[in-house]
């Protein structure tokens, strides 16, 4: 853990070498971390160091250091240490330090999403199969990370084919009386109406878990044995479905691509440079299986080198992520051991790093690199035409340059029902879906669908928290194009709100649908100026159609969620003291909540884990009211 330590003197005097110079009669050899500052206090650069007071040396000549390096010396004018107990404490420090201050001559891995797994749950006698996300707190069995949810939806929707494992939840399990429709079109076993024995229903669980594991060739051998037997006893209706499941298990292995034998457990990342942007490419292979990859492209810090780039890739990527028990780089970082030994001590395993030269490692290497040369060059020619595009923007629309935050806000309702606004975010690197919000419509004195009360609603919540947490519009949370869904109203409505919080100074454009409500003919409605329209087929009237419909694509998600959410809620979510597990038990032993509310004292006490005390509550709640 770090120490206590912790130095900076005021800026005065030179900057540069000078400044630095002047640091390095307070600093000793223990290893920790150091911050240099601009002029305006702002950080410049995070760096870790095995002995501190040789590492500000080095900045301290004058000579020897690359452009990068030597424009952030020529930039600082005060710098900051925390001394720590050992290097891998400082190497810890650094990357927490570098994600929370974001300095601009740092790598910065800016997309660090947490990504799906598949849980077995190990709560119920007949456990569910499904996707998770997030924190690991449910107890069961966890299977990934994989890429993306599209791939965990993939193999689950294979794996209900192989397997017939439930993936409905316990609710929804306990009040069943009869199939659902996974069980006619043969996606389940239904165990929630005794369709298939405890026993039996744990023999496909723990098949599944094997083939989660990457022990496949025992579960095919089973199932070949199964259907063979079912031939020979003359059951051909058991024996086609068995042979289904085999061919929905092959289909699974040949989805996955490459699966190597001599890989049981690893992340294969590999980064590919070009033209000073960076692409890193990360393979997940677990259980000898590959479950997908995704590409990464993070901030290069003013021009690091390749080394640089991965070693903090690395560094950040597994800072709230559990490493695996292999990384396999695409080229060598400087402090590989250190790397090794920081992500060793965060998991409650050994994380071994590796650098293949020949063989089926090297060969993942490969094929992760030229996906992330690809990917890169895919991504550089998007990055070009956005930004001809966003100038197209400015001509169109008389800004003063190319916006490189556009905010799209859009509302979703039915007659005022469920009502919430969007907002989503696009720039010179296409969508910020990270930057994505939703809002959720609160305004008590709003008439059911207001949507200029609803839109003015959401812009005062939006740009007061602007003002509270970047009054002076320094961390680029700021945008310099607003797009409205709307005409002349819509417009005056978000004016009058600007102009109520003092940022009148935002440009802002109503997109309207125009004649018939038909897509290409859209007027645009500005401030005090007269509605205006672009030729049929000009690139900039595409690019705002799809940012507006990207941004209605959003709210109505956001509000079909909201719905559903309304729609399966109960009057026992409002009772004090009763959660899931009660609900839940209530619901089962009554029916309904309906009957929930009619049921007398002694009743109430009948059910499982409802105590006379809870009974009384419950009691009180739909007896009291009115």
């Amino acid at each position: 853990m770090p120490d206590n330590t912790n130095s900076q003197t005021a800026p005065s005097g030179p900057g540069g070498h000078a400044c630095i110079q002047g640091y390095l009669r307070l600093l000793d050899n223990s290893p920790g971390v150091y911050r240099m500052l601009d002029a305006q206090g702002a950080v410049l650069y995070v760096g870790k160091a095995r002995n501190l007071k040789k590492r500000v040396a080095s900045y301290a000549k004058p000579a020897g250091h690359s452009a990068r390096i030597s424009r952030m010396i020529s930039e600082t004018r005060s710098m900051m240490f925390l001394s720590t107990a050992t290097e891998t404490d400082a190497l810890l420090l650094e990357q927490n330090l570098i994600k929370q201050l974001k300095p601009r001559y740092n790598v910065l891995l800016r997309d660090d999403k947490s990504f799906p797994n598949i849980l077995v749950s190990g709560e119920h006698p007949f456990p569910q199969i499904k996707k998770h996300r997030g924190a690991k707190k449910e107890k069961g069995n966890y299977y990934g990370p994989f890429a993306s949810a599209g791939a965990v939806n993939r193999t689950l929707n294979q794996l209900q084919k192989v397997f017939l494992l439930r993936n409905c939840s316990d609710s929804m399990f306990e009040s069943r009386t009869r199939p659902c429709l996974l069980y006619q079109i043969k996606r389940c076993s239904a165990p929630c109406v005794g369709y298939i024995a405890p026993g039996d229903y744990a023999g496909l669980v723990h098949d599944a878990e094997r083939f989660l594991q990457g022990r496949t060739t025992h579960v095919q051998e089973k199932l070949a044995t199964e259907m063979q037997a079912a031939s020979e006893a003359l059951e051909f209706e058991r024996a086609a479905a068995i042979r289904d499941r085999i061919k929905a298990l092959t289909q699974v292995q040949q989805a996955q691509g490459v699966n190597p034998r001599s890989v049981r457990e690893a992340d294969v990342v590999a980064l590919h440079m070009d033209g000073g942007q960076a692409c890193v490419q990360v393979f997940f292979i677990r259980g000898n299986q590959n479950w997908g990859n995704r590409d990464f492209y993070p901030r290069t810090g003013s021009g690091a080198d390749a080394s640089e780039v991965l070693q903090a890739f690395v560094g950040q990527f597994y800072d709230n992520k559990e490493a695996p028990r292999m990384i396999i780089l695409g080229q060598d970082v400087e402090d590989r051991q250190l790397l090794s030994q920081a992500l060793s001590q965060k998991s409650a395993h050994k994380v071994h790093i590796v650098v293949p030269q020949r063989g089926e490692k090297a060969d993942l290497v490969a094929s992760a690199t030229r996906n992330a040369r690809e990917s890169l060059a895919r991504k550089m020619s998007e990055t070009a035409t956005q930004a001809k595009l966003l100038r197209g923007l400015a001509a169109a629309f008389d800004l003063e340059a190319p916006p490189t935050r556009i905010e799209v806000y859009d509302n979703s309702h039915i007659q005022g029902t469920n009502a919430v606004g969007a907002m989503i975010v696009a720039g010179p690197e296409g969508y910020i879906k990270s930057q994505y919000r939703k809002y959720n419509i609160r305004g008590e004195n709003l008439t059911p669908g207001d949507d200029f009360g609803m839109m003015k609603e959401v812009l005062r919540r939006r740009f007061q928290r602007l003002l509270k947490e970047d009054p002076d519009r320094e961390n680029g949370t700021w945008p310099d194009l607003l797009l409205i869904d709307g005409g002349a109203g819509q417009v005056s409505a978000v004016a009058e709100i600007l102009e109520e919080l003092g940022v009148a100074d935002i440009a802002m454009i109503g997109v309207a649908k125009g004649i018939d409500r038909n897509a290409g003919n859209e007027e645009f409605y500005r401030q005090g100026q007269r509605p205006f329209a672009l030729r049929h087929n000009d690139p900039v009237l595409y690019f705002v159609q799809r940012m507006r419909d990207e941004a209605h694509r959003f709210a109505i998600g956001t509000h079909r969620a909201k719905r559903a959410k309304a729609i399966g809620a109960t009057p026992l979510d409002d009772v004090p003291g009763v959660g899931a597990t009660r609900k839940r038990a209530l619901l089962g032993h009554f029916g309904s909540a309906k009957a929930v509310s009619r049921a007398g004292l002694s009743d109430l006490q009948a059910v499982e884990g409802i105590s006379a005390t809870m009974a009384e509550t419950i009691y009180d709640f739909f007896h009291d009211k009115g």
